[in-house]
């Protein structure tokens, strides 16, 4: 069962990751981040900046989730892009050990599995943050994505479009193809951090807690995994059948022990 931590505001969730993530970087200078885009962990990233003021983070490694085929990766709304505004940049990690998949289609054909290749290299992803989708996809692991599946292209729902569309200006714009980490690649992370926020993500959130495990809600996989934190504000955890015991078993929980 994954641990479920509800908190009061977006900002609490991103402070408790974020102090999660300098405990980790302080016992493995070299720890290997997997890194979200969206909305939905800017709150982390917003946290680590103060946090990793004066802390040696020159061989911290990331690896982001996804990134969109055929996208100029100068464009703003490119992953690339994304991860070196709101990642590299503020926290002052060092650009050429944070790896995005090349979503180019010059090298499409092989560029899953070289993805694959360089994050067994690093020694796999320490510490992977994740959000959900409303439709309960995590990266771009749209419904009917296998459990077993690793990086590669994969064709974006009608609903994944609309959901990105705020970040273009028209649906029009957000392309139909991606490239993603799989749902297996996902798995080999050690530590997965899933977070969600407001009400239009509180179906998917218990689905895949709760719900049976399925490929038609891909979140759903997280339940097949030996340490998961799920946290989540108020909103988002309404619709969770053992908050009561959530809130319970967070509560008792020994400091030390962390997320």
């Amino acid at each position: 069962m994954a641990e479920v931590v509800v908190v009061d505001a977006k900002e609490d969730a991103g402070a408790l990751v974020a102090d999660e993530i300098v405990r980790l970087i302080a016992r493995r200078p070299d720890a290997v981040l997997g890194l979200a885009t969206g909305s939905t962990p800017t709150p982390v990233y917003e946290a680590l900046r103060p946090r990793l003021a004066g802390v040696d983070v020159s061989r911290v490694r990331g690896f982001a989730l996804d990134e969109y085929v055929g996208l100029d990766p100068a464009h703003p709304e490119s992953y690339r892009s994304v991860i070196a505004r709101e990642v590299i940049v503020p926290l002052g990690l060092d650009p050429d050990r944070v790896r995005v998949p090349d979503g180019s289609l010059a090298g499409i054909a092989d560029a899953g599995e070289q993805y694959e290749r360089d994050i067994d290299a690093a020694g796999g992803i320490d510490l992977q943050i994740l959000g959900i989708g409303t439709d309960g996809h995590i990266g771009f692991n749209e419904p009917g994505s296998s459990f077993a599946s690793r990086t590669r292209v994969k064709t974006l729902t009608a609903q994944t479009r609309r959901d990105n569309a705020r970040f273009f200006a028209s649906i029009d714009d957000v392309p139909r193809h991606c490239i993603t980490q799989g749902l297996g690649t996902i798995a080999r992370a050690r530590h997965l951090v899933l977070l969600a926020f407001g009400a239009q993500k509180a179906d998917a959130v218990a689905a895949a807690l709760e719900g049976p495990v399925t490929a038609m809600l891909p979140a759903s996989a997280v339940q097949l995994h030996p340490h998961v934190t799920v946290v989540v504000d108020e909103a988002a955890a309404s619709r969770l059948r053992l908050l009561d015991y959530y809130r319970d078993t967070w509560a008792d929980k020994p400091d030390w022990q962390g997320l």
